[in-house]
């Protein structure tokens, strides 16, 4: 693995598998963590960020998020 892609693996959280409390560190998703896991157990993996908008309370307040979240599209 290259020294970026370790580095921006570290930086990265993936909503499909991270925790609530990993999710709660994230800006943008402080609070929402249970509310992101709840919809992922009820509705199935994450398969594009703009998923995150559906989940209640996050509709508009995920933008700070997306450099620090990945989704996996494989």
């Amino acid at each position: 693995m290259a020294r970026s892609t370790l580095l921006r693996a570290r930086l990265e959280t993936r909503p499909d598998t991270a925790t609530a409390e990993e999710l709660d560190r994230i800006d943008g998703l402080r609070g929402h963590g249970f509310e992101i896991v709840r919809y992922r157990e009820a509705w199935g993996r994450f398969t594009h960020l703009r998923q995150l908008s559906e989940v209640p309370g996050l509709a508009g307040k995920t933008d700070d998020a997306g450099a620090h979240i990945a989704v996996e599209t494989t």
